[in-house]
């Protein structure tokens, strides 16, 4: 059972990145640039994807994926140039631990660079954040805040601009490490397919 949970978790990732990849070399060859990108930018995610958390007290292990929704996820940041911003991004994904839902989250500072007119790819390192969802803290009983540290990587391609404003279909991928209280720690891998609704 554990064998096949990781490889459904690979062939979606590997699919996930393969959708993407491929939208790229569907875009017009034409290298001028079709957008004027400057200024602030924000934007917000949709979407789902997976999570696995395991826990060094041994209550959660990497083998127990769940599906989960992505909540919030937002993106900060200013344009340097046409292809090249500094950000700040904020994933996160609500997740279930002991009947309760919690948030594995993070605040990071990224960059983000277009390779193309349309497909851009971001990533940053930063502080992880696990902490009880809003809407099901309980007093003395998950409503822990817990800091770490937390990698982010992901790509996407903007299949609709006008104007300043786009929707991008993307990827991402986020590796953190929250730590508990008593010298514990508590892991994350996130995989989110989710669209992008930017602002530039």
């Amino acid at each position: 059972m554990k064998t096949i949970k990781k490889q459904i978790l690979l062939r979606m990732a590997f699919v996930a990145f393969t959708l993407v990849s491929s939208i790229t070399y569907a875009q017009n060859t034409n290298s001028e640039t079709t957008t004027q990108r400057k200024g602030f930018i924000f934007e917000f995610v949709v979407g789902g994807g997976l999570i696995s958390i395991e826990d060094s007290a041994g209550m959660q292990t990497f083998d127990e994926s769940q599906g989960t929704f992505v909540f919030p996820d937002l993106k900060l940041g200013y344009m340097l140039n046409e292809r090249l911003a500094i950000t700040a991004s904020l994933p996160g994904n609500i997740y279930e631990f002991q009947d309760s839902d919690r948030n594995f989250g993070a605040l990071i500072p990224s960059v983000q660079y277009w390779i193309k007119d349309r497909w851009w790819i971001h990533g940053g390192i930063g502080l992880a954040i696990d902490s009880p969802a809003l809407y099901d803290i309980e007093d003395n009983v998950n409503d822990d805040w817990n800091f770490g540290c937390a990698v982010m990587a992901s790509t996407g391609y903007e299949f609709y601009k006008k104007k300043n404003f786009a929707l991008n279909v993307q990827s991402k991928l986020v590796l953190g490490r929250a730590f508990l209280d008593g010298d514990a720690h508590r892991d994350a891998v996130i995989f989110n397919v989710g669209l992008g609704f930017s602002w530039l």
